[in-house]
């Protein structure tokens, strides 16, 4: 089947499904599943807005509304995760996933399901250390700390993944694995990013929850976004036993929403013609949910997963047949996820603006009737309880104290990532010193390890046939190079396959654009925000510090 993956959406749904529908009629035929890869901006209403971690003048409502209301429908089965700059309290009603509008499936915190035979798993959010080891204990109306808490990455969600047996065959991740790119045309990459050199050398760039997700799912295909970069990478995995097949895995980072950018690839994924054509729950997820429902945690204490070390006496808490079958029995045999949407807040309405709508912790009728058919707990629910018996106001009265400026732009001291490695990205907002949209740091001190294997000569150099497969959209999706290593992002255009963007621009003859400034500056602090136009409808060309 034909799958179309986005990098980062940012609401524009309508110019995404646009140049779908443009790629449509110049390919060899319809596209039968979308899947984006974080910032997706779900943005019901203007409450919704005031829940991104974004500076208030890029909070702009953009096109998902529409599709939430009725106004429009997903021409596409469309599975999405999420990044972070999300309408999270809309994301926070639906922790196993969901659909957020007709055609349009949320995967959750974390989460597998199958499409077609394919099975597709994803974890939200991107890394921060300093969050990783706490529970999902955010709740709107969030505050200037954890309106970007809210999506930081968890090792429960990491957890509940790594317990996952039968084979993955795409996953989705908002930041990158850390590591992956020595497994491209790093070459290229650094003549594209040049400010994530340091980070590159230091091995500091991407997220280790999901370099650690990588070694042990080994997917066929994985697919990223978040750092506005299209970047093309084949891993192979080391084989630990022997009789074992060695695997690999696709990788395939895109750009943003934006003219001029490769923010659209389009593959063919194998899959089984006799599978359903519609979204079905995985049943070994479906098992591990359940067998880790005891584990949920709803405070911000640190915390350990359960491991072999003589202090938990379960550390184990893979699939079997018997759990899976006992799964399938509550479920009575049928696996389809049910099309039951339903408008949970009020919708915007460009002629009754209502910039005073009042923030509300929901509890999704969705996710109370799939965690009672599974026998589960919903984690709002839960907060809700916490939260009603004081079981953590004293951290709640620590967080309120945290100087709020509605600005999504953090004021803490007890960031205990290694800032220092940071380099400096003029194409990201930067929210002030935390630096959200560089997910790349970790403390020293994290449980969180990352391989160190570096592949070969050989393998980068084959990477271009091996990795060839997916290159069905050609000029505006295309990369160039003069490296010599043959990256498969590079020009290899075929005649009538031009793809314009979202305003009608043919980008076939479009030339790279060079970014106004790679270079970090002295005074990294003096940095407010990144980039204008992320969430203004401008080329980003016009990056500005303040």
């Amino acid at each position: 089947m034909r799958v179309a993956v986005a990098g980062c959406c940012h609401g524009e749904l309508d110019k995404i499904y646009e140049t779908l529908a443009l790629a449509e009629r110049r390919g060899p035929g319809p596209v039968d599943l979308l899947l984006c890869c974080g910032d997706f901006q779900a943005v019901r209403n203007e409450a919704d807005l005031r829940c991104m971690a974004v500076p208030p003048k890029y909070r702009h409502m953009q096109t998902f509304y529409r599709y939430y209301s009725g106004e429009k429908k997903a021409p596409v089965l469309t599975i999405f995760i999420g990044g972070n700059h999300e309408a999270s309290n809309h994301l926070q009603e639906l922790p196993y996933g969901g659909w957020v509008a007709p055609n349009i499936y949320y995967l959750g915190l974390a989460g597998v399901v199958k499409y077609r035979g394919v099975r597709i798993g994803g974890i939200s959010g991107i890394f921060k250390s300093h969050d990783y080891r706490k529970g999902h204990f955010e709740c709107p109306p969030y505050n200037s700390s954890t309106i970007r808490s809210i999506y930081h990455v968890r090792n429960i969600e990491v957890y509940k993944l790594k317990q996952l047996k039968q084979p993955i065959d795409i996953f989705l991740s908002h930041d990158w694995p850390r590591s992956i790119y020595h497994y491209g045309n790093k070459k290229q990459l650094l003549k594209t990013k040049s400010f994530f050199r340091q980070e590159v050398e230091n091995n500091t760039l991407g997220s280790p929850a999901a370099s650690e997700l990588l070694e042990h799912l080994k997917p066929t295909y994985w697919f990223s976004a978040h750092l506005h970069v299209k970047f093309a990478a084949l891993m192979q995995h080391q084989v630990k036993d022997k009789g074992q097949i060695a695997k690999a895995t696709k990788f395939l980072a895109l750009d943003k929403c934006l003219p001029h950018r490769d923010f659209l690839q389009v593959l063919e994924i194998e899959h089984d013609p006799n599978a359903p054509d519609y979204l079905e729950y995985d049943i070994e997820w479906l098992t591990i949910l359940r067998a880790t429902n005891d584990l949920i945690n709803v405070t911000g204490h640190l915390w350990n997963m359960p491991e072999n070390n003589g202090l938990h006496t379960r550390w184990d808490y893979s699939a079997t047949e018997e759990a899976m079958k006992e799964v399938l029995e509550k479920l009575n045999h049928d696996l389809k996820v049910p099309c039951n949407f339903s408008i949970t807040a009020a919708c915007y309405d460009p002629s009754k603006p209502q910039t005073q709508i009042q923030l509300v912790h929901r509890i999704n009728p969705q996710t109370t009737e799939f965690c009672a058919q599974l026998g589960i707990t919903d984690i709002n629910v839960r907060l809700q309880k916490a939260k009603e018996e004081h079981h953590f106001s004293g951290e709640y009265e620590e967080q309120d104290g945290v100087e709020s400026n509605d600005s999504g732009e953090d004021r803490s001291e007890n960031n205990t990532d290694t800032s220092a490695l940071s380099s400096f990205n003029p194409d990201e907002i930067m929210l002030d010193e935390e630096d959200e949209d560089e997910d790349s740091i970790i403390s020293a001190h994290s449980d969180v390890n990352t391989p160190s294997v570096e592949p070969s000569s050989d393998q980068a150099s084959d990477f271009s046939e091996s990795f060839s497969d997916i290159r069905i959209l050609p000029g505006s999706m295309i990369v160039s190079s003069d490296d010599t290593l043959g990256s498969p992002v590079g020009r290899e255009e075929k005649p009538g396959e031009a793809v314009e963007s979202g305003n009608g621009e043919d980008l076939t003859n479009v030339p790279l654009k060079r970014l106004s400034d790679e270079h970090e500056p002295e005074q990294r602090k003096k940095i407010k925000r990144r980039n204008q136009a992320i969430y203004a409808a401008v080329d980003d060309d016009d990056d500005d510090a303040a």
